[in-house]
């Protein structure tokens, strides 16, 4: 009698995975797949690409250990199809299957392949929901329905009192919902930031590391030093590393830069999470169990588990309610192309030079440079959405459609008008000076408001507040500066303006 083939996606490496449950090890076969099309619909970076493939072939392993039948095709297989379906049609074939039977994908772009495969193939597909996630999509849905505007902040209370976390008779512990205002320290350079949680490559990342670097000679990023956990042996260490060594003071500084310093007191664990390798309850219950233990501070556990329970799952549950229309949405019509700097990493503003340089080392930026850096840039300078998102979803190794575009669409550029986010977190160079020591290697004179020697970030500001006032002065929350903006002399504008210009037809091309 002929078994099922259970497709398991690379950001799926989970065992107890909602496609797995039911698996009869005598007729079923689960098929794995690295192809190229995945590869190359945007050129991930090299560790992340060589991140995910070693994960998906220790996971196999384990699998195979298990006494589970794996179908498990390689990127160099010459028979490779290059795509998911291909793969699936020929799995389907090779092994007489009657169904298949797969976990809902994190992207919406392969839900509508996997959608079409009855069709295609002349089979029964099952797709089961992702189990994984701590609002299930209808949860998400009702708790938006009506709702014009989506806050983040309203959806984590709600997550905190259904599931229970850092709470008391009913109220948030410590009396508060949120810590944020106690984590905004700017960086002590005397401290000693902990090395982070590293491995070796064992036989098989080796020759995943090889393959990339053959196969993705051309995309961005660099292989050297790889260190990732590529099994859940290896990222429940990084989370215990994380608990131990960097929890307590992660609340205090998690808006803090240094250069040179890219891991700071950040958990790391990402990759992971997002991967399939831990998942996100035991993150945020191994987070508040060291704060029982008097082991880290409320507003260190407490905004740990916001970054989780909240955003994590809030961006996720904006992506399903809101694609695929979410995608193509530019309300401030940015249509600038992304400078060419964004990949060398050559500009005289140290701030993006230290963010992009250490992205394309680790594939890896916190958020604070994801966001008041990189993100605060591409917003000022009118990068238009599509470009700005293909760059992140390239170059991060944690970063998928469903958390990475809600992430940048939403809140980096303010493309969905703020439906995710109340105003665009738009900042001056006096933001980045006071969270990092950045500006004292720049070139630029963040002091400086204007002419050739000024912080590009200190004019860009006011320039973007000028060209988007019909669309944003009404925003409340942005009624300050523009009230700041108005009480300037006609000639502060022109400098501007003129400033602005400038350094933009020389940096950052028209569209």
């Amino acid at each position: 009698m002929a078994g099922a083939i259970r497709l398991v996606l690379g950001d799926q490496l989970s065992h107890d995975l909602a496609s797995l449950a039911d698996l009869d090890r005598a007729k079923d076969v689960v098929l794995m797949a690295e192809v190229i099309e995945e590869v190359t619909y945007v050129r991930h970076h090299k560790r992340k690409v060589a991140f995910l493939f070693s994960a998906m072939r220790h996971f196999a392993e384990e699998l195979r250990a298990e006494g589970i039948s794996v179908d498990y095709i390689r990127l160099d297989d010459d028979a490779n199809s290059g795509s998911f379906s291909g793969e699936v049609a020929r799995a389907v074939a090779r092994h007489d299957a009657d169904r298949i039977i797969v976990t809902e994908p994190g992207e919406h772009r392969i839900l509508a392949a996997m959608q079409g495969w009855r069709t295609e193939l002349g089979v029964d597909v099952e797709i089961r929901g992702d189990d994984r996630f701590m609002c299930p999509p209808g949860m998400f849905e009702s708790w938006a329905e009506g709702r014009k505007q989506l806050r983040m902040e309203f959806f984590y209370r709600e997550m905190r009192r259904h599931h229970d976390v850092l709470m008391e008779g009913g109220e948030p512990v410590g009396g508060k919902w949120n810590y944020d205002a106690d984590n905004r320290e700017s960086p002590d350079l005397s401290l000693t930031v902990p090395k982070p949680t590293a491995f070796t490559p064992d036989a098989i990342t080796a020759e995943v590391l090889a393959l990339v670097a053959a196969r993705c000679a051309e995309h961005f990023g660099d292989l050297d030093d790889f260190g990732f956990a590529v099994t859940r042996a290896q990222a429940l260490a990084v989370l215990d590393g994380f608990i131990a060594e960097r929890l307590p003071l992660f609340g205090t500084y998690q808006d803090a830069m240094i250069a040179d310093e890219p891991w700071m007191y950040h958990s790391h664990i990402g990759f992971y999470l997002n991967a399939g390798l831990l998942r996100p309850a035991e993150a945020v219950r191994a987070a508040e169990a060291a704060w029982h233990t008097g082991h880290a501070p409320l507003n260190a556990v407490e905004g740990f588990i916001r970054q989780i329970l909240g955003w994590r799952e809030f961006v996720r549950g904006i992506y399903w309610l809101k694609m695929p229309d979410y995608a193509g949405m530019n309300y401030l019509e940015a249509d600038r192309p992304l400078p060419e700097f964004f990949w060398s990493g050559e500009t005289g503003m140290n701030c993006m030079k230290q963010s992009i340089d250490q992205t394309r080392r680790y594939a890896y930026a916190h958020h604070i440079q994801r966001l008041m850096v990189l993100g605060n840039f591409a917003l000022l300078a009118g990068i238009a959405p599509r470009h700005v998102n293909e760059w992140y979803l390239v170059v991060y190794a944690d970063a998928y459609e469903w958390v990475e575009l809600p992430n940048v669409s939403g809140m980096v550029l303010f493309a969905d008008g703020g439906y995710l986010a109340s105003k665009p977190y738009a900042a001056g160079g006096a933001y980045i000076n006071r969270m990092s020591n950045y500006c004292a290697g720049c070139r630029y004179k963040v002091a400086r408001k204007n002419g050739e020697e000024a912080c590009p970030f200190n004019y860009l500001y006011w320039d973007f507040l000028i060209r988007n006032r019909d669309r944003l002065g009404g925003n409340a929350r942005m009624g300050m500066m523009y009230r700041s903006l108005d009480r300037m002399a006609p000639e502060k504008i022109d400098l501007i303006r003129a400033d602005s210009a400038r350094f933009l037809a020389e940096h950052v091309p028209a569209a």
